[in-house]
């Protein structure tokens, strides 16, 4: 957990790369990948925004990994219930993702996401957070700068299909994450070394993103 002792970003620094992340996201749809080819939301078939399309998807089952089984069978935080919902109602819904509702709430980050067109959001389940020891996690809950910057590290603008993953992609906070994989085996690797985690569900559709559960938390590289 080295990377959370890097310098901190301001509060305004952190708003003005979150609100240029977004406004790439809105605009542009595409990221950057390994082979430095722009790879199109719009040619996936999960890129439109539709709520009805994200529960058709979930409806089709197209989950997968070994923490699936661990999301509700009904109601809202089902994979049907998400589907309904953009993507931060749609985590408040899922007891696997209650640890990250709370860094997003302290961070301000409810609207932000929610009202965000087009994403895809690397997820850490509750068990990624038991990996930080406690009194560090309470540190950066408590600095909204820093989970600022933490958390838009695992948003990419675009809905990524699985079939898309695989590359190096710009996150919302300026830095990359580079996916490693194919099918339903994933890894995803921040930018601090040895800072890799497992996706454990994947493909999860909300109404404006694509989400993948994984097991650890990401760090950005200290700047």
């Amino acid at each position: 957990m080295r990377a959370f002792t890097a310098r901190r970003l301001s509060a305004a620094v952190a708003a003005a790369a979150l609100a240029t992340g977004l406004a790439a996201c809105s605009s542009s749809g595409t990221n950057p990948t390994a082979s430095g080819t722009p790879g199109s939301a719009a040619s996936s078939p999960m890129a439109a925004d539709s709520p009805s399309m994200a529960a058709s998807a979930a409806a089709a089952g197209t989950e997968f990994g070994p923490a699936c089984s661990a999301v509700p069978a009904g109601g809202a935080g089902s994979f049907t219930g998400m589907a309904q919902d953009p993507v931060a109602t749609a985590a408040s819904n899922n007891p696997v993702l209650s640890t990250l509702v709370t860094a997003v709430k302290a961070a301000g980050l409810v609207d932000t996401l929610n009202n965000a067109q087009g994403v895809t959001v690397f997820a850490p389940a509750n068990d990624a957070f038991k990996k930080i020891p406690a009194a560090t996690l309470n540190g950066v809950l408590a600095d909204k700068a820093e989970l600022t910057k933490i958390l838009t590290y695992h948003v990419v603008a675009g809905r990524l299909a699985p079939g898309q993953l695989a590359g190096t992609h710009a996150t919302l906070n300026g830095g990359t994450v580079t996916v490693a994989g194919s099918g339903t085996n994933f890894t995803v690797t921040g930018g601090s070394a040895g800072n890799t985690a497992n996706v454990v569900c994947g493909d999860v559709q909300t109404a404006n993103a694509t989400v993948y559960i994984i097991d650890s938390v990401l760090m950005p590289a200290a700047s």
